[in-house]
């Protein structure tokens, strides 16, 4: 634990939201003076401004302005901040060190830490780490880009105590000496090309996650994937794998219907994979990335097969909402790429309503056209990719635009049939249309309910389950 690095610092932090603001807090309370820059309106702010105020730390909106970073000892960037902003880059000229707020939080804990990369499954990966280790009755804490800032954690653990880390590829960009003893990376697909300008400089990102490992720590890679084993030749770690498609050596697979882990030559039997809980080709890949992770941790079997067989995934993954009037709804505002739409397809078994659309990442929506063809009844488009999405699939399926998703839900219920799955799984950013993709997922939730309130009223009869 580094506390001298930060005790009597002056810190520029940029970005108000979660992670910034979790960061300012720890960082004031351990004796930083600290400001916080966000580029949104004061009007925007008010509650981060509240609890800013009543702190006593220093902060601007409306811009960031050279206040943020004038004789500052180290900035701290949230994940939505890029790099490439004039003012970061002149910091950087400056020579002012710039650190993501995974790294700063590394600093102040001594808990052993997972941190669990990749393009899809993230955040059912790391919640079910979380429920198994809850399960095996060890301390833990889940965070990170699951939506709880790693800097909210440090101070509710000790040393004996593991933290699970969803990270994404902006978090992993400023990094200097953060280091999990187990690292993960589930799958690397085209993602964040918004961002990055390349896929290569995006897997560069990810592959910060083994950096500073060492040959007593972890990797977890995907035997599946590609992209990921490439990664394995620049990590010194100890490597475990994991695949559904082939048995291994090392690690977890899937063996005659049967989860299993070897290490060492001995197999354990872990779940059958009927009885998961969490369904579809892509969850039995992340059970598996799971079982390997708490395998490395020591975990026992039977907790691993016990939260396997309870666990039903998460909020805004392929999430039952209601079926109405044998239509069902399904909210997967989570699948914010192509590659996590793609599993969707496959994992509903019915024919689909595809709600889709939102803030291009620049994937390739061509990738989906069997899929589309096979599973999609009727495809209803929003956002600012409608059109290019519309142009990659509108040849294969009856395609309609939508002005807003509450007017989608409705065109989905319209065209549907009981027996039909609407589907919203947008393979696309939220921003710009909602605050993220939980306010998405939010909404569709609300305008399907409102749909079902509204239907069963004019029919006078109960179709609604919540």
């Amino acid at each position: 634990m580094r506390k001298d690095r930060v005790t009597e610092k002056r810190v520029g932090i940029f970005g108000m939201a979660r992670s910034g603001l979790a960061c300012a807090k720890l960082l004031k309370k351990l004796g930083a003076e600290v400001l916080v820059s966000d580029i949104k309106p004061s009007n925007l702010l008010t509650s981060e401004i509240a609890q800013l105020t009543e702190l006593n730390i220093d902060f601007e909106t409306d811009g960031h302005t050279s206040k943020a970073i004038t004789k500052k000892d180290y900035l701290v960037i949230s994940p939505g901040v890029p790099l490439d902003i004039p003012i970061l880059k002149k910091a950087q000229e400056s020579g002012i060190p710039i650190f993501s707020e995974i790294e700063v939080a590394f600093w102040l804990t001594d808990a052993k830490i997972v941190g669990i990369t990749g393009s899809n499954g993230k955040t059912t990966t790391t919640t079910l780490i979380g429920e198994i280790l809850k399960e095996e009755k060890r301390e833990s804490q889940i965070g990170g880009n699951i939506g709880i800032p790693f800097s909210s954690l440090v101070e509710k653990i000790s040393k004996e105590g593991t933290i699970v880390l969803e990270l994404s590829s902006f978090q992993l960009e400023r990094i200097e000496e953060f280091r999990p003893y187990v690292s993960a990376v589930l799958n690397i697909s085209s993602d964040h090309l918004d961002r990055h300008p390349d896929l290569k400089s995006y897997i560069d990102a990810k592959l910060r996650i083994f950096e500073n490992q060492t040959d007593v720590d972890f990797a977890i890679l995907n035997a599946d994937d590609k992209n990921s084993m490439e990664l394995a030749l620049y990590s010194s770690s100890k490597k475990v794998f994991f695949s559904t498609k082939k048995e291994l050596e090392i690690g977890a697979f899937v063996r005659n219907g049967m989860l299993v882990y070897k290490m060492n030559g001995k197999d354990e039997k872990i779940i059958e994979t009927k009885d998961i809980g969490i369904k579809g080709p892509h969850n039995l890949s992340n059970a598996a990335a799971a079982c390997a992770i708490c395998s490395v941790l020591e975990v026992s079997p039977l907790s691993m097969r016990e939260t396997l067989k309870r666990f039903k995934g998460v909020e805004h993954r392929l999430e039952e909402v209601t079926t109405l009037s044998g239509v069902k709804f399904v909210n997967d505002s989570k699948a914010t790429n192509v590659e996590s739409v793609w599993y969707a397809l496959q994992s509903v078994k019915e024919p689909i309503i595809l709600i889709a659309g939102g803030k291009d990442k620049g994937g390739d929506f061509t990738k989906l056209r069997e899929l589309a063809k096979s599973r999609v009844k009727a495809l209803i488009l929003i956002g600012e990719a409608k059109e290019k999405i519309g142009n990659a699939l509108s040849d294969l399926v009856s395609t309609l635009y939508s002005d807003s998703l509450e007017e989608a839900v409705e065109l989905s219920f319209k065209k549907a049939q009981a027996g039909d799955t609407v589907l919203l799984s947008p393979a696309c950013a939220s921003f710009d249309m909602f605050k993220d993709y939980q306010h998405r997922g939010e909404v569709f939730k609300a305008s399907v309910r409102s749909l079902a309130k509204s239907h069963n009223a004019d029919l006078g009869m109960s179709t609604y389950k919540a």
